[in-house]
């Protein structure tokens, strides 16, 4: 039996016998034990025992704690995770009551853990985030931005996202010791994934010990510092950021300075109030409807049944808006094309437009036709927002979401559909998608290459031209779509099927700038076995050359 748990069975023994001095004194000898770090299930025990005891006996709980709190974990040389252990489990213990004798002391170590580079790893963590909240105090930011850094290790990227959701965003203040640690957390792999989440560097960077600007010089002590995005800047800002990051080979872990920017289209500005720009693609339905997910919209599996569903849409609280993606199912002429239990295999993609976040919502019926609003109650219909009244922030980061979408979900990109699919229904729009005009994210990943190209050791035999990155080979000379990353090869632009290995770890191409481009990752793989024609032994491979 864990100690936590048998700890559980003491206290509630105690409170039993109406005697909660001394659970008091057993709740302080099993935290001075440090179980609380080891054993989490137990301790989430404890923490449900503690809720539901009497508001009077919680209380006297909380005065006994408040009474030998000083002497056991005052200031002086207290460590700040045992002091916040014994706080937190205080703040369960004292919601909804009247008096908490520890308020104070609980918010003073909350202020010293957002100082520590690692904080513990307990339920006590989840605990405090729902109480202090709870009993009207705001977490600090230099707390929420330690929180956010504490729960790398314990929540999944879709859980901690919507935990940092819940919680006021950090902003840091240069020359702040927790601040600096923050900054320095952003280069620790063990941290990376909490970056989207948290604030960073504004017109600055972290080189040699400090927060610096462009020129080398360290930002002020006491600046805010709060997170940078190319939409707004200069583009030769972005390029000059492109070079500083280069140049100390720094490694984003998501796209920032090379970030995609949708500003809004003459096409756009004359369709008023929506966009086509991603309209008449062909997806994967179930990886769509992944992707969605992660990446915070809502979405309806659609099913081959005599049924409507909305459209993916994704709240944006903020700014009081509601981006909608328009899709329907596609089932081919009789409908065949579906799984087992139902749902489309693959989607057809239409408009993309906003509405105030509390319009009604549009549906049309799973297999296709219009999109109409339901209204309810009496409601009147509500117009769609024009895309020119749409922050361009907001524009663009939606329209980069559906780019992503049809990037990743897009039958276009399969290489083994050069045949086009069931039927050959979807040859064409393979064909068109897989060495068809580029993107935007393909535009700024060629932009990338121009820059690397001439660094690597195959720099001799590759050249940009238009959509494509030529490698010149031994046997062949080749062709790689920037896009979908197809490849051709000379001397009749046959299409030559390269498939990446599932599951294979990132290919070794070399220093880059930003993770999470794994089709310019498959480019340069790709390059670099080209390039060396000779020793490639894949037989699959091989017949084809």
């Amino acid at each position: 039996m864990g100690t936590a748990r048998s700890l559980r069975d003491r206290l509630r023994d105690r409170f039993a016998a109406g005697e909660p001095e001394r659970a008091a004194e057993e709740l302080l000898k099993g935290l001075d034990g440090g179980h609380a770090h080891r054993d989490r299930g137990g301790w989430g025990q404890v923490l449900d025992l503690l809720r539901g005891l009497p508001a009077e006996s919680r209380g006297a709980l909380l005065r006994t704690v408040a009474d030998r709190f000083p002497a056991r974990y005052g200031e002086d040389g207290a460590d700040v995770e045992e002091r916040l252990r014994i706080l937190s489990l205080c703040a369960v213990a004292g919601e909804g009551l009247p008096d908490d004798p520890l308020a104070a002391g609980r918010t003073a170590a909350l202020a010293d853990l957002g100082r520590l580079h690692r904080t513990w790893d307990t339920p006590l963590l989840d605990a405090v985030v729902a109480a202090e909240p709870a009993a009207g105090r705001s977490l600090t930011p230099a707390t929420v931005a330690a929180i956010r850094r504490t729960g790398q290790d314990r929540y999944a990227p879709a859980e901690l996202a919507a935990l940092a959701r819940t919680l006021t965003g950090p902003v840091l203040n240069a020359g702040e010791d927790w601040a600096d640690q923050a900054l320095r957390d952003a280069t620790d792999p063990e941290l990376r994934a909490l970056l989207a989440h948290c604030r960073t560097a504004t017109a600055a960077g972290y080189a040699d010990g400090a927060l610096r600007t462009l020129t080398g010089t360290p930002v002020t002590d006491g600046t805010e510092v709060a997170l940078w995005h190319p939409v707004g800047a200069d583009p030769a800002e972005t390029v000059a950021w492109r070079d500083w990051l280069e140049r100390h080979g720094v490694t984003q872990p998501f796209k920032q300075a090379h970030r995609e920017v949708y500003p809004l289209t003459d096409a756009e500005r004359a369709t008023g109030t929506y966009s086509n720009r991603f309209a008449a693609h062909v997806l994967r339905q179930h990886q769509f409807h992944s992707l969605a997910a992660v990446r915070g919209w809502r979405n309806k599996l659609r099913l081959c049944v005599d049924d409507e569903a909305p459209p993916a849409t994704r709240d944006l609280p903020a700014w009081g808006l509601r981006a909608e993606f328009w899709v329907q199912g596609d089932g081919g002429e009789y409908l065949e094309d579906t799984t087992e239990s139902g749902s489309f295999l693959r989607l057809r993609t239409d408009q993309v437009r906003f509405y105030p976040i509390d319009a009604p919502e549009n549906s049309a019926h799973c297999s296709g036709g219009a999109y109409r609003m339901w209204l309810r109650d009496g409601r009147d219909p509500v117009d769609p927002l024009p895309l020119d009244a749409v922050p361009p922030l907001v524009l663009s980061e939606v329209l980069r979401d559906v780019d992503l979408f049809v990037g990743m979900a897009s039958v276009g990109n399969d290489p083994t559909w050069q045949d086009g699919g069931p039927g050959g229904r979807f040859r064409e729009y393979w064909t068109s998608y897989g060495f068809g005009e580029l993107n935007q994210s393909a535009r700024t990943r060629r932009e990338l290459l121009e820059r690397l190209i001439p660094r690597l050791a195959i720099a001799g035999r590759c050249r940009l031209e238009g959509r494509f990155l030529h490698v010149k080979g031994e046997r062949h000379t080749y062709r790689i779509h920037l896009g979908s990353g197809n490849i051709l090869r000379s001397p009749d632009d046959r299409y030559l099927c390269i498939v990446p290995r599932s599951g294979a770890g990132p290919a070794e191409t070399g220093y880059l700038p930003f993770e999470g481009d794994r089709t310019l990752a498959v480019i340069l793989s790709k390059a670099l076995m080209l390039a060396d024609d000779t020793s490639i032994t894949d037989p699959t491979v091989l017949s084809q050359l």
